[in-house]
């Protein structure tokens, strides 16, 4: 895990309900802490590539709201060392077997995708989000807690949607568009 904060803690709970992976240890260059949640901190992020003959897979628990650059860079330096990125599914979310998400995502508890939506990669679609029937939300967004991404939305590469925040139905965010918590996107619409 790259990464070591409050969401962090957050995908440790996801990870370990999901039951599919065995978490080694973290990787943050800001914490000062030996360990979080009972797992070590093994170094900094410049420690990857040392962690790649005996590890597989990483994930990005770095987590997202002015900016998505650290996430983005983080994930494409993974992928440079040819880790492996599983998207990974809360066992508390429902995911419709008609939709697709991405590598290197995380769908966190009681959140709901829909029929036909598409999630991107490296994005967090955070506890008690909805994304509805026909959905796009393109790579490196993060859709907060409880927001909603209304049918037929395009939620455009880096996207921040904020807590609560909620999308009319069949509009598009601007590349890297940061949604303030609670307010109501009317966005552009299109064809």
């Amino acid at each position: 895990m790259i990464g070591g904060g409050g969401h962090c803690a957050s995908c440790i709970d996801v990870i370990e309900q999901e039951g599919r992976f065995e978490i080694v240890g973290i990787l943050d260059n800001n914490i000062t802490e030996k360990a979080l949640l009972g797992y070590s901190i093994l170094g900094g992020d410049d420690s990857l590539g040392q962690l790649r003959p005996s590890c597989d897979y990483v994930l990005v628990t770095v987590g997202q709201i002015k900016s998505p650059s650290v996430r983005i860079r983080l994930y494409y330096h993974a992928k440079s060392l040819g880790f492996r990125l599983p998207a990974i599914i809360s066992p508390r979310a429902y995911v419709s077997r008609h939709a697709a998400i991405g590598e290197g995502t995380i769908v966190m508890h009681d959140t709901l995708v829909n029929s036909r939506a598409v999630v991107g990669n490296n994005c967090i679609i955070n506890t008690k989000a909805l994304v509805e029937h026909d959905a796009l939300v393109e790579d490196h967004c993060h859709i907060s807690t409880a927001a909603t991404i209304n049918g037929g939305c395009i939620v455009r590469k880096g996207t921040f949607v904020g807590s609560n925040a909620v999308t009319k139905e069949c509009v598009q965010t601007k590349e890297g568009d940061f949604i303030k918590a609670g307010s109501l996107f009317m966005g552009l619409t299109y064809e």
